[in-house]
């Protein structure tokens, strides 16, 4: 069996921006639908999203269903954590809060099996990749770190330094609390615009992909043209809301 291609990891190699929908609502359907829409990948929120394991299987089956990678965002640094999402058959796993380069090579080390890393050998739904799957998947597995305060801006050329990392998505939200800015005000703010582009331009300097944690598809199309590559353009919960409350104009009731 030809090992499976990480499309997503090869978008961000060539240097393409790769897109993305977040689930957080902890549906099945709501992933087999979104995965089968033409994004990139899908990603699985086990920080701040609804989901529990049988939950988190249940989108992973969904997603298979379409072409987009499935990603998780794993809920803290965690060995057992992110190894079950691995057995569980994502491709990609985005690791919360990396403020320094130590923790980015420890994340590494967790997506990848022996010599390279400290997985576990053992899986589960991912044996549905192939008897194959060891020979290739350190290689295609995507590892994101995400940049989210001040001390990981001040850190971030030798965080994506680290080998083994591909990328890093900002969360401005959280950057914004750890350098005392109320997160509603990030976007205008002089001292969060400059650490924004502090994480870009360390991502250009080390060769690896920029990411962004955007609201809707504008935004992360605005991103993109600005040189950031790994972007997430909306969640199922905010397209139903997005929809529902079009809709309550529509109708006259706001």
């Amino acid at each position: 069996m030809a090992p499976r291609i990480n499309l997503t990891k090869q978008k961000l190699r060539q240097g393409k921006p790769a897109f993305g929908y977040s689930l957080g609502l902890g549906s099945p359907i709501a992933a087999e639908a979104l995965a089968q829409c033409g994004i990139d990948f899908i990603m699985i929120d086990n920080q701040h999203g609804t989901f529990g394991p049988d939950s988190t299987i249940a989108c992973l089956i969904g997603i298979a269903t379409g072409s987009a990678t499935p990603v998780a965002r794993v809920a803290r640094s965690d060995y057992t954590m992110v190894g079950r999402l691995l057995d569980d058959g994502v491709m990609g796993i985005i690791f919360p809060m990396i403020h320094t380069a130590a923790a980015a090579k420890e994340a590494v080390s967790f997506c990848q099996l022996p010599p390279a890393g400290t997985r576990s050998w053992g899986w589960g739904r991912a044996a549905h990749y192939g008897d194959d799957y060891p020979d290739w998947v350190n290689e295609q597995m995507l590892v994101i770190v995400q940049i989210e305060s001040i001390q990981a801006v001040e850190n971030a050329e030798a965080i994506m330094a680290t080998p083994g990392v591909d990328g890093c998505w900002l969360g401005p939200a959280d950057m914004a609390l750890s350098m005392g800015i109320d997160p509603r005000k990030a976007a205008t703010d002089e001292r969060h615009i400059k650490a924004v582009d502090r994480v870009l331009q360390a991502c250009k300097n080390t060769g690896k992909a920029a990411g962004f944690a955007t609201p809707t598809p504008q935004a992360a199309r605005e991103r993109a043209d600005k040189g950031w590559q790994f972007l997430t353009a909306g969640s199922d919960m905010g397209f139903m809301m997005g929809g529902a409350r079009a809709g309550l104009k529509t109708l006259g009731l706001a």
